[in-house]
């Protein structure tokens, strides 16, 4: 007998229906596979066999055909086990063709039959949002839940899934876990109040998490960059909706979620060892898997010691930094990743580190320090909006007794209402912040008034900037303008942002 069940493989992050035909006929005994599956799925006739038989089933003794439909698709994973076995039983007469019709199952089974968690979850519940329903693992059910309009079926074993398709057994849906949007909070033991000194560095993190800004860091080392950067995500507001949506997709088809955090509320924070490979920053590999700037999609990419990075891998973000995803063309297909991520880049501003430093001298030459910072190229440096000097902080400001800082939920407060005046703003054109302003949308929200662009001007011909460190102080200024409550771009806001942009890669030693 022909039987017919629906289920999904993943694509990049987008999930495709996949018809699992399963022909029994007589012969001899044989499990074959066809379709462009990979080893994983090969594999799946183990787990089958052992499944149905370790819960009962009867597993025939006959020449059994398994097609996954499209053929030219490849298919990888585990979550096409549960679809398999549900399709032989069928093809058995168990479970009636007909209670299969309209639902999508997937799923990874162990030997005993339970139904194991797989990745993609969101993925498999957004392809549903077509009319069908969703049977799948019980750990992956709040995870799938959070698309509306779908009903996610939660099962723990083979047997509750065949007891639930023979109508034996009523499964609830999953609930949606949406309210933990508004319960969730950012870590509280990460607070600029710990900073001492540094004032004009929080003052540039504050306008780069206002505007969603990349900013490069430039100091000696035990000045502060990693502390002022880690606690970066204290001063960010919480994610959208649609925003979680979209992060979680991404962390859901690596295998990053848990079933007690189905949704990602806070913005992800990565920071990857400068031994990254290309592909594990940037994505891809043998089997195209999201890389860390795609596992940091609306939220913060950290590299410390940015110049220790291989090159390779560091002008492997240029493409993502200027469109926001990440393209992988391979021969099987092409692949996009979003990547619309907040870079901060740290570094020294010397091999021995200590170039300007006035406590302790430097040991490099003139060329040395010149060859150490072209490791990081032009085009690069262009694309990081604010570029900011963190100098050693003297030892009086680190007195306990002094009063501390500001801290981060007073910053926080003033970053959330200039992101919402940007949204108000930007609602129409499909952007957040100031950072992903198109170049027509520069000239459409960035206007200047003559005073303002005479000093933009002579900053342009003094540091030598091109014409993209143009559109990155405009987009700048206009965030430090929404800091201030204002709609217009003033001289103050212009001058504040060019001082942003004085880093120089080949200092006159």
């Amino acid at each position: 007998m022909l039987a017919r069940v629906t289920s999904a493989a993943l694509v990049g992050l987008d999930a495709h229906l996949v018809d699992v035909e399963v022909d029994i006929s007589g012969g001899l005994p044989q499990f074959s596979v066809v379709g462009l599956p990979d080893a994983t799925v090969k594999e799946s006739r183990d787990r089958v066999r052992s499944a149905l038989k370790n819960t009962g089933f009867h597993f025939p003794a006959k020449r059994i055909t398994v097609n996954l439909a499209p053929a030219g698709v490849k298919k990888e994973g585990s979550g096409l086990d549960l679809a398999i076995a549900l399709g032989i039983l069928v093809a058995e007469e168990v479970i009636p063709q007909s209670m299969l019709d309209h639902s999508v199952v997937v799923g990874e089974l162990s030997l005993d039959g339970r139904v194991k968690p797989i990745t993609g979850a969101l993925s498999f519940a957004l392809t549903c949002r077509t009319g069908y329903d969703l049977l799948l693992p019980a750990d992956n059910g709040a995870e799938a839940a959070l698309v509306k309009g779908v009903r996610a079926y939660p099962v723990h074993t083979l047997p509750e899934a065949v007891e639930f398709l023979k109508g034996n057994q009523a499964l609830v849906p999953s609930e949606s876990r949406q309210d933990v949007l508004g319960a969730v909070s950012t870590m509280e033991d990460e607070d600029y109040a710990d900073v001492r000194g540094q004032d004009h560095a929080k003052r540039a993190l504050e306008v780069a998490a206002a505007g969603g800004h990349n900013v490069l860091m430039v100091g000696p080392p035990g000045s502060g960059k990693t502390m002022l950067a880690r606690r970066l995500p204290s001063i960010l507001p919480l994610l959208e909706l649609d925003e979680a949506i979209e992060t979680t997709r991404v962390h859901s088809v690596a295998g990053l979620l848990t079933p007690e955090r189905p949704l990602l509320a806070v913005r992800p924070f990565r920071s990857p060892h400068h031994s990254i490979s290309d592909a594990g920053l940037v994505g891809g590999g043998t089997i195209p898997k999201p890389g860390e700037v795609s596992l940091a999609h609306n939220g913060v990419l950290f590299l410390d010691e940015s110049l220790e990075f291989k090159r390779g891998a560091l002008e492997g973000l240029r493409q993502p930094l200027e469109d926001g995803y990440v393209v992988l063309t391979r021969a099987s297909g092409t692949l996009k990743y979003p990547a619309q991520f907040m870079l901060i880049a740290a570094m020294n501003p010397c091999p021995c580190g200590y170039y300007g430093d006035r406590t302790r001298s430097c040991i490099c030459s003139g060329i040395q320090i010149r060859r150490y910072r072209a490791k990081l190229s032009g085009p690069l440096l262009d694309r990081l909006d604010i570029h900011l000097d963190v100098p050693p902080v003297p030892v009086r400001e680190l007195r306990t007794e002094l009063p501390a800082s500001e801290g981060s939920a007073v910053i926080r407060s003033r970053v959330v209402t200039a992101r919402d005046r940007q949204r108000r703003r930007y609602r129409a054109e499909g952007i957040y912040t100031n950072a992903q302003l198109k170049p027509r949308l520069v000239k459409r929200y960035c206007g200047l008034e003559q005073p303002a662009q005479e000093l933009l001007e002579q900053a342009m011909a003094r540091l030598r900037l091109s014409a993209r460190a143009h559109g990155r102080i405009l987009r700048v200024a206009r965030t430090i303008a929404d800091l201030a409550d204002s709609e217009r771009i003033e001289t103050v806001h212009i001058a504040e942002a060019i001082q942003y942009r004085s880093f120089d890669r080949n200092p006159d030693v």
